[in-house]
């Protein structure tokens, strides 16, 4: 057996910390546990079926031959202010301002105020010039709500 498999490199809980865990609950093994916090009519009534473990070096390999086919193309899709002067008081104050993209907390989802942020002050600039009480802006094009 090979020593880079992850089985063999995972620390989890040793067998004395498993059966600790289990007496705390009330259960003799892990398989008396599952039976009666999983219900039967989801469990899976066969083993899987699955491919034999690979080292990392196969698994790297293999993720590499299979990126290997991906072609490179040019993406016209959003993004497209190409070529275009952008003033350095909108570089210094919304790009290169890290409040815009720094996440608040650890989850992604914060990583997103930035971004709201930035439509609601586009929305706010629309407002002002059109003297519209209201302005609407998509919520995928913070890049047109910068320009």
């Amino acid at each position: 057996m090979s020593n880079d498999l992850f089985a063999e490199r995972h620390i989890g809980p040793s067998a004395d910390d498993q059966r600790a865990m289990l007496r705390a609950l009330g259960y003799d093994s892990l398989d008396a546990f599952i039976a009666a916090v999983v219900p039967a009519d989801i469990r899976l009534r066969g083993s899987l079926k699955l491919p034999a473990a690979k080292s990392e070096q196969e698994a790297l390999a293999e993720l590499r031959a299979i990126a290997g086919q991906n072609q490179v193309y040019r993406s016209y899709l959003g993004l497209g202010y190409h070529d275009t002067y952008t003033p350095g008081v909108i570089l210094r104050n919304v790009l290169e301002n890290p409040g815009w993209y720094t996440a608040y907390t650890p989850y992604q989802a914060e990583i997103a105020q930035g971004r709201l942020e930035a439509l609601l002050n586009f929305q706010t600039m629309v407002s002002d010039l059109t003297g519209l009480e209201i302005a609407n802006a998509s919520l995928l094009d913070e890049w047109t709500a910068a320009a």
